[in-house]
């Protein structure tokens, strides 16, 4: 049988195990929000820590706080912050109150450890109390909405990074696919030719754009609402804290932090974590697109288009031998399909706000996190286990180019878009070639069309044309 110790909060009493660092208000939650199964994020946990951190040591510097008290907490803080009494975070991620909860569990994992330190008994809170001491001239409020944009900034970093690196990969595929000339689709249908390179320059310029925008958009992360407290209004916080906390979060932070210039604003309104999830759904969207070609291009092996070859990494059937799917760009997607949902489950939550505090918070944290995560084991798995091990299968690029009717656009400069077109039906309906049937009909001599009808030449964009003048 577990030994227990007896806690009492606002709404009475509760067991809660002897060794625990948690307390009766974690515990209570623990029972109250069996949601998902999850603990919360490590990372979010981590900046709360951070938060509590930054508190006790301006409270001591505003003389509100006893150095010993102070130093007590920080060290506790500091044990959170470097990975120590993970186990001690019961709540689930997606709970009522608007994340009192979360706070309450990482106050009462404060006060227990800090007041150990100082040779208290957990649960006594006799040397450190969870409300008086570790959440002082704090709110819920103002500290799990700033601890919300400190994990968002914590979490883009690696995403940005395995961005950075797909684009370095698909910049790689388009120099050494240069000089694969290849048939360009619109609609799925034959349109006019390219080369293979270009198709993943294509890609590098989408991964970078994203890589700006969600760099962009990080930096709304860094206005934070911390000494408004349970309105904006600043109570319960002295002038030394108010115009402190911000600056010594910063500084253990490694963040430019600044407090938001109206308080209120920034404590009931979420929309900066829409923009964040929007830039993070548009970039999963890319991706997705991205995927969905390289699947179209590398089907087959004999019966699609089979232009380029993914990397094979499983068994793609149990009945069928041999059998190869593309499964890293089909678990890109996935990503992508989750990613999309979380956004939507954002914005209905941020819209659901009420007053002066939106109470939905935890579950914009939860999908915004859970996004933000997914995505970047997504990047780097597609890049580590597709993008860098594609090849080209040239001669069957050139072939389906060559066979193609779409080529006939280069001729309407020179005959005319209608009878460009005539060549293009009597070219698929005869199963010939374009230029066997423009010299039949003596529309072009052989040399013209050897110029006109030059693959390469074709594939030419304006600033290549630039740089040959």
């Amino acid at each position: 049988m577990m030994n227990t110790r007896t806690e009492k909060d606002s709404i009475g009493y509760m067991n809660v195990p002897e060794d625990a660092y948690y307390g009766v208000q974690a515990q209570r939650a623990s029972e109250n929000f069996q949601i998902t199964g999850l603990h919360m994020h490590p990372a979010f946990i981590i900046n709360m820590a951070r938060i509590k951190k930054a508190a006790a040591i301006t409270n001591r510097n505003a003389l509100r706080l006893s150095p010993d008290k102070s130093d007590a907490i920080i060290r506790a803080c500091d044990e959170i912050i470097h990975g120590k009494w993970m186990d001690q975070f019961i709540v689930d991620p997606i709970q009522g109150g608007a994340g009192t909860s979360a706070n309450m569990n990482i106050n009462e994992v404060i006060a227990n450890r800090a007041g150990e330190l100082l040779g208290g008994k957990k649960g006594a809170y006799d040397k450190i109390h969870p409300n008086d001491h570790v959440n002082m001239a704090q709110s819920t409020n103002d500290v799990i909405p700033t601890a919300g944009k400190l994990t968002v900034l914590t979490l883009m970093t690696p995403l940005i990074q395995e961005l950075r690196r797909l684009h370095d990969a698909l910049m790689k595929k388009s120099e050494e696919f240069d000089d694969v000339i290849k048939m360009g689709r619109t609609q799925l249908q034959d349109a006019v030719p390219m080369r293979l390179g270009q198709t993943f320059h294509g890609y590098a310029s989408m991964i970078e754009r994203d890589i700006l925008r969600l760099t962009d958009v990080s930096r709304e992360m860094y206005t934070v609402n911390l000494s408004g407290t349970a309105i904006g209004s600043c109570i319960n916080t002295s002038p030394a804290y108010l115009h402190n906390i911000v600056p010594c979060l910063s500084s253990i932070t490694g963040y430019p932090l600044l407090q938001a210039k109206d308080l209120f604003d920034a404590t009931e309104n979420l929309d900066g974590f829409v923009s964040v999830s929007g830039a993070v759904k548009t970039c999963a969207v890319d991706l997705s697109k991205m995927c969905n070609d390289l699947r179209l291009l590398s089907s087959g092996p004999k019966t699609g288009l089979g232009e380029i070859h993914l990397p094979a990494m499983q068994n793609g059937s149990s009945i069928m031998p041999g059998k190869v799917n593309p499964v890293i760009p089909e678990v890109v997607t996935q990503a992508a399909f989750l990613v999309a949902g979380h956004d939507l489950t954002i914005t209905m939550a941020a819209e659901a706000g009420q007053m002066e505090l939106n109470a939905f918070e935890p579950v914009v944290f939860y999908n915004l996190f859970e996004s933000l995560t997914a995505l970047t084991g997504a990047v780097s798995t597609l890049t580590d286990h597709c993008i860098t091990g594609i090849t080209a299968d040239r001669e069957r690029c050139r072939t389906l180019m060559e066979a193609s009717a779409g080529i006939a656009t280069a001729l309407c400069p020179y005959i005319g878009y209608q009878k460009s077109a005539e060549i293009t039906k009597a070219a698929l309906k005869s199963n010939r070639t374009v230029r066997e049937l423009v010299l039949e009909e003596h529309l072009m001599t052989a040399a013209e069309l050897e110029q006109v009808l030059d693959p390469y030449a074709m594939t030419e964009t304006t600033e290549d044309m630039k740089q040959a003048m």
